[in-house]
């Protein structure tokens, strides 16, 4: 076997899923198919606040199991919110299972949680290479299911867990097989209390999962591997483009919709369907450089305050973060898979009236979207100037893990020219 054999094996993972009204309910008999008898349940203040966690963990408890409740899960966690979380585990531990009950911080969390409560180390050691040790885990993780309270982060289906690295100014993660959920309960009703203002910037990461993972690079151009140094994301393959797919099909009328009507539960619940499907892709096939870009954004924020979050900080909400540069990167990757953009382009606006240049028809149609729904105009309009582009190309950069998906090589000129253009996107 030579180093240059091109890929033939790809590989594919998923929780175990049970969706629909009324799905959150069931957890405690969940839980004991598990053999759980003490449970940890991680939410943050905002959720807490609606009783959905506390009538979860109840709800638990009135199937014998001792249930624990930590609130304070920071939106958009770092690493200092986090090793309170897996302070507060392993002080008042052991556990024998998670629930996360919230977003993608909550989920991501409890995550952490999970991974230094059975296995030793720091937060850091296992942080993504080169931000952190990269190390994996050695032993199995806990069962943890996950309940998502936004319709977004597809955390609930990943290997992967985000987080801000406060001292470095940059946003990391860690990826390891051993993260994902056991169970992922996706219950509509949960997400209709989200504000318009969340709701808008959670579903372009929905659509940025899809459209990233469809459009990544194919399993089959990687160079092989050997079964030990297979890796979570793998690139796009026949069962992510499906759910990808899929979930761009229900993104179509449902995104406009839930923003417009926070309680209309039709949409709410194809929202709900649309992360889980993106999460099912994205988590197997990987997303790339809309993801990459987005982690400096957010990590570098200055002064910029989002509708419907917590105010007290300022913040570039992930799935926001995202979108920005999204127009740009797919333009940039258009030559590299035309026919899988364009295929994106009319699974998100069939009726679009589309601009002369192909390469110009999916950032049309995203730029649209993101005016009817309220995202920010660009970079700009967050904070950045043309004079922050090399301190946010040097933050991509470190994003080594999704930049090797992308289906065109981005060098840093290139990542420069990305982030200019998206400067201002109308």
């Amino acid at each position: 076997m030579t180093v240059t054999e091109h890929e033939t094996v790809f590989t594919y993972g998923a929780p175990a899923l049970k969706y629909g009204t009324g799905a959150s309910d069931e957890i405690g008999y969940d839980l004991t198919q598990y053999g759980a008898h003490r449970v940890l349940v991680v939410t943050d203040p905002q959720v807490a606040a609606t009783g959905w966690p506390r009538r979860i963990a109840d709800g638990i408890a009135g199937y014998g199991i001792e249930t624990e409740l930590f609130d304070g899960v920071h939106v958009e966690p770092t690493d200092v919110s986090m090793q309170k979380a897996v302070d507060f585990a392993r002080g008042t531990g052991p556990y024998d299972a998670f629930v996360a009950v919230g977003g993608g911080s909550a989920i991501d969390t409890a995550k952490a949680a999970n991974l230094l409560t059975s296995n030793d180390g720091e937060l850091m050691d296992y942080v993504n290479a080169p931000v952190g040790g990269g190390r994996a885990p050695d032993r199995p993780l806990k069962p943890l299911v996950a309940v998502p309270t936004t319709t977004g982060t597809g955390s609930e289906s990943t290997t992967v867990c985000v987080l801000d690295v406060l001292s470095l100014r940059v946003k990391s993660g860690i990826s390891h097989l051993r993260l994902r959920p056991t169970l992922a309960v996706v219950d509509p009703r949960l997400t209709v209390s989200q504000p318009a203002g969340v709701t808008a910037a959670s579903g372009m990461d929905i659509l940025c999962h899809a459209a990233e993972s469809y459009t990544a690079k194919p399993y089959t151009e990687f160079e092989r591997k050997r079964p030990e140094q297979r890796v979570p994301y793998c690139g796009s393959n026949p069962l992510a483009d499906m759910f990808a797919e899929q979930s761009l099909r229900l993104l179509s009328w449902a995104l406009p919709a839930a923003v417009r009507d926070g309680s209309d539960l039709k949409a709410r619940e194809a929202m709900a369907l649309a992360a889980t499907f993106a999460g099912l892709g994205f988590g197997n096939a990987g997303v790339h450089i809309p993801h990459a870009n987005a982690y400096p954004i957010a990590g570098q924020v200055r002064d910029f305050h989002p509708d419907g979050y917590p105010g007290e900080e300022p913040m570039v909400p992930h799935g926001m973060a995202v979108s920005l540069t999204a127009p740009a990167a797919f333009r940039f990757t258009f030559a590299a898979a035309p026919d899988r953009h364009l295929r994106v382009a009319r699974l998100l606006a069939p009726d679009f009236e589309w601009p002369g240049d192909f390469a110009d028809h999916l950032p049309a149609a995203l730029i649209d979207l993101m005016r009817q729904i309220g995202i920010p105009d660009g970079i700009g309009a967050v904070g950045y100037t043309e004079s922050d582009v090399d301190s946010l190309v040097e933050g991509t950069l470190k994003q080594q893990r999704l930049l090797a998906t992308a289906p065109r090589e981005a060098s840093a000129e290139d990542l420069s020219g990305i982030l200019r253009d998206s400067v201002s996107l109308w």
